[in-house]
């Protein structure tokens, strides 16, 4: 990845923060983009101050013009960008019945137009190139019903959807779509659906009455874990492999 410009959206989360610093790390040149500027600006401050190339950008995912002035200053500040990683998401729980339009709307708006604006803007470029890797950070609730999580899980399957189908569009010009699907992952979202401080141990241990099965290898996962698995994908280890949909969970989806 030596000298490679990669840009990830959601730098400042949990799984976003590790795919910045592995990349980092493996010697990409970074462009961390978030909404919350202090936090990524904070990011890109102590991943400098060890020796690693990032360089922090706020964006909102949200609006296509904010994405375009985004890619446009990336690559004219740091060079073409190769790599890209849709890692932006937000949750919103709730019954299906009882979620309000703003619950759906903002879900909807960040995990699958985001990944629309952002794919767009960069794809653009790279067939210019003739050359590029995008992985979408999307979740196994894309393709398994999870209670009170519609929302969330209908902005995935969208985002998944469309990676693949932007794969097949432009794998002839030497550019790969892929996807992640994490599952339960060591990240303050997941902290964040209980309040006890059990989250992890709820997840390992499933639950019967909403028809959720645990975590096979009785963990969850860190979000190096899905690190590790993007920068698989976006390098020539896996130059063959386009359209995939690589599910991170421990068996927690029993490899469904």
């Amino acid at each position: 990845m030596q000298e490679t410009i990669a840009l990830v959206t959601g730098a400042a989360g949990g799984i976003g923060e590790a795919i910045v610093r592995l990349l980092a790390e493996r010697g990409a040149r970074v462009a961390a983009v978030d909404l919350d500027a202090d936090r990524v600006e904070a990011l890109a401050a102590a991943l400098g101050a060890k020796g690693l190339e990032v360089t922090g950008f706020a964006a909102d995912v949200r609006s296509s013009a904010s994405v375009e002035a985004l890619v446009e200053r990336v690559e004219r500040e740091l060079g073409p960008v190769e790599y890209l990683v849709n890692a932006a998401g937000v949750l919103r729980l709730g019954e299906a019945r009882a979620l309000t339009d703003a619950d759906w709307e903002s879900t909807l708006a960040v995990n699958a137009t985001g990944v629309f604006h952002v794919s767009r803007a960069v794809v653009n470029r790279m067939v210019d190139r003739g050359r590029g890797a995008i992985v979408t950070v999307a979740s196994n609730a894309a393709g398994t019903a999870r209670a009170d999580m519609a929302a969330y899980a209908a902005s995935k399957a969208a985002a998944t959807a469309f990676t693949k189908c932007l794969g097949l569009e432009v794998a002839h010009h030497g550019i790969r779509c892929n996807v992640v699907a994490p599952g339960s992952t060591d990240t303050p979202m997941l902290h964040g659906m209980h309040s006890d401080g059990a989250a992890a141990a709820a997840s390992v241990a499933g639950d019967p009455q909403h028809y959720r099965v645990g975590i096979p290898l009785r963990k969850v996962a860190v979000p190096q874990d899905i690190a590790r698995s993007v920068a698989f994908l976006l390098s020539g280890e896996a130059g063959h492999i386009t359209m995939h949909e690589l599910t991170v969970d421990g068996g927690a989806t029993l490899g469904v």
